[in-house]
């Protein structure tokens, strides 16, 4: 598939009191292959109950010249049943291998100058490529360009209007790949509406507005009747003078998040007491709850607006509303952070795309009795590895008369995001649901493990961030030894479970971004049978890391010792940042391999 052609046009208008914007979007790409045929049977259109379809146009032009004109039958109009979101969309005919699609459309909509984000880029090259936006002459706009992307340039030839422009006679394609944020890097543009020179005003986007506008609307005057119900709400959460911040934290959270629905949109559901009586809310009512009981708590916190990593990168430089769409609550006490609106999240551990990229951080600030809101970018560190830990502690003994069979018992621990989707739910999954989980750490091993005893420790709610989730198993398996021979093949490397093992076979193009940090803590005692050694215990010493600035970031080791009889094996593993450039993608995929390779060591037991 290959783009012929790629223009997309803004204008923006007066018309009588009322402004206006026009969009035009003409694309012609060449089809290959069936399955991008598929992809353009229907094209769909930006098209809503607040915007107006002024025109529209498309033809497929076959292989052998034959044209296909869309007449006006051909743009049909369905309706989401779930949403009842309308929508418009070309219904296409006739295409076969080697078409050629072409369609333009223009529509008129509510005008977005506050950041709007175009992407150039996609997994198929792109020729002739162009970008226009044209406004009244008294509008400055501002743009920023990424990826490569040309900068926007203005026109100075032309003069009833302002006119701005970019042009590409190429834009290669970008592929998608594994634990790669696309989309941010992505060929694209930014641009906003920067000054009125009518009335004077410059910085017309700016983060010192925004942050006002918020903490005017978050942190406005309560009056007395809704304070009365933030009391009674703290009540009903059972918050208790005598529990600390944290515990506070913890606790509101886990009600709030248990108790109170959220939907999306709805305007009552944005208003504090509508939210106390009804427990429903939007995004911005949820914030609003938050804030106004962390208020009412003399819990210092702060609004972060930021935006998830891998879609889009944070620019500091450049200021512009589409990279606030995400928030979270910040606390100075304790240098953590949560998410007002995620609910599978939990303070101290945010969604993790939120992390490791700039925010907006809203603070306030006191003069006297005079109180407003500043804006500072600020870096949104990861929570580090070390909060994040899988653990496994494995003893394992053989049986005297039949070596093949093994005794197995596991002690798994899991902290941090590891624990995250689990321990804050788990007073929610049914009983035969927990034992299921449960066992599957053994049966995860060997399917036909037989279970002996199981329990799980620190399954409780509250305890998610204090104390990690535990499962303890003991069973017996035939699956981890063979007998060959008088030898025994013990695979040891079996008992932490598959683990990934990553295949490159092209060239790395784009960085490479983890969730998380994360570490691993793996220690297995193996009781070594009488009159039987290990011949080639040396094949567990795996040792490759990579550092940076002088200091190991990506690890993996392990070793062994021996105590006596048993055979004490260690087999440690962290990853301590999250973003890794494409020229160490190599050393990042020996490391996170060597738990593959540690995977599929298997010891030989002879005879002494």
């Amino acid at each position: 598939m290959i783009g012929l052609k790629d223009k997309i046009t803004y204008e923006f208008v007066f018309e009588d009191e009322d402004f206006w914007e026009y969009f035009l979007e003409h694309k012609a790409v060449w089809l290959n292959s069936d399955e991008r045929i598929e992809d353009y049977n229907k094209i769909y259109l930006p098209y809503n109950s607040t915007s107006e379809l002024l025109l529209s146009k498309a033809r497929v032009i076959k292989p052998n010249g034959t044209i296909i004109v869309l007449d006006d039958s051909k743009i049909l109009t369905a309706k989401d049943e779930k949403t009842e979101r309308v929508y418009k969309y070309f219904a296409f005919e006739g295409i076969e291998k080697g078409s050629i699609v072409e369609y333009y459309y223009v529509v008129k909509r509510i005008p977005e100058y506050r950041g709007k984000q175009i992407f150039f880029q996609t997994s198929y090259p792109k020729n002739d490529v162009a970008f226009d936006l044209y406004a009244p002459s008294n509008l400055v706009f501002k743009f920023k360009s990424y990826n490569g992307l040309p900068e926007v340039i203005k026109d100075t030839l032309s003069e009833k209007k302002s006119h701005w422009t970019m042009r590409s006679s190429e834009i290669a394609a970008l592929e998608e790949e594994s634990q790669a944020a696309y989309n941010a890097y992505r060929a694209f543009l930014i641009f906003k509406l920067d000054e009125n020179l009518s009335t004077n005003s410059k910085d017309l986007i700016s983060y010192s507005n925004v942050s006002q506008n918020l903490y005017n609307y978050y942190y406005g005057e309560i009056d007395k009747k809704v304070q009365k119900k933030l009391d009674k709400f703290i009540k009903e959460a059972g918050i208790k003078p005598s529990l600390d911040e944290e515990e506070m934290i913890r606790t509101l959270e886990t009600y709030i998040k248990t108790n109170v629905y959220l939907e999306q949109g709805g305007k009552t559901t944005s208003e504090l007491e509508n939210v106390l009586d009804q427990k429903v809310a939007n995004i911005q009512g949820m914030t609003k709850l938050f804030v106004s009981l962390f208020n009412s708590l003399n819990i210092k916190h702060e609004i972060i607006l930021t935006s998830d990593r891998q879609d889009l990168k944070f620019d500091p430089g450049f200021e512009a509303t589409n990279f606030l769409n995400e928030f979270l609550i910040y606390f100075p006490k304790t240098e953590k952070y949560m998410s007002p609106t995620d609910f599978d999240s939990r303070y101290g551990f945010p969604p993790a795309y939120l992390t490791d990229t700039y925010g907006l951080n809203i603070k306030e600030v006191v003069l006297g009795e005079f109180k407003s809101g500043a804006g500072k970018i600020e870096y949104i560190d990861p929570v580090p590895a070390e909060k994040t830990v899988d653990k496994m502690i494995i003893n394992v003994t053989f049986d005297r008369e039949d070596l093949t069979k093994t005794n197995i018992k596991l002690e798994r621990s899991m902290e941090g995001y590891y624990a995250m989707y689990m321990q804050p739910f788990m007073n929610l999954i049914p009983e035969e649901n927990k034992t299921e989980l449960l066992e599957g750490f053994a049966k995860n091993l060997d399917e036909n493990a037989v279970i002996l005893t199981k329990k799980m420790n620190n399954a409780e709610p509250k305890l998610f961030g204090i104390k990690p989730l535990e499962f303890v198993l003991d069973f017996e398996s035939e699956a981890f030894v063979e007998k060959a021979g008088n030898h025994y093949l013990f695979k040891v490397g079996d008992l932490i479970g598959a683990q990934i093992q990553m295949y490159q076979e092209t060239e790395r193009k784009l960085p490479l971004e983890d969730e998380f940090t994360r570490t691993y803590y793996r220690t297995i005692n193996v009781k070594i049978p009488e009159g039987y050694k290990v011949a080639n215990a040396e094949d567990i010493n795996i040792d490759h890391s990579f550092s940076k600035d002088g200091k190991k970031v990506l690890m993996f080791k392990s070793f062994y010792e021996m105590d006596g009889d048993t055979l004490k094996i260690t087999a440690d593993e962290f990853y301590n940042i999250n973003k890794i450039s494409k020229e160490f993608y190599e050393d990042y995929r020996q490391v996170i391999n060597s738990a593959a390779d540690f995977n599929k060591v298997t010891l030989i037991l002879e005879p002494k």
